[in-house]
């Protein structure tokens, strides 16, 4: 069972919004997942409200054997320097 860390798309049809989730490598990008880490809104106005994730879970997935994408990595970075 191989795990990726990666974004979800959801909300509405010009407006994106992601979730950061745990899934298996195999499942479709908006299908089955195992936990969702946070959310990131690439239009949010304010930089605060763009990136909420919990760095902590991602950190324990990633010790499990997770892989994060190279867009979830930065986003894991930008968390840390919000936090």
């Amino acid at each position: 069972m191989a795990l990726k860390i990666r974004l979800q798309r959801f909300g509405c049809k010009n407006r994106p919004a992601y979730r950061v989730v745990v899934a298996e490598a195999a499942m479709r990008r908006d299908g089955r997942f195992v936990e969702i880490l946070g959310s990131y809104n690439p239009i949010a106005k304010d930089k605060s409200s763009k990136v909420k994730m919990d760095v902590e879970r991602a950190d324990y997935w990633i010790s499990k054997g997770a892989q994060p994408t190279d867009t979830v990595r930065h986003l894991m970075k930008v968390s840390r320097k919000a936090s």
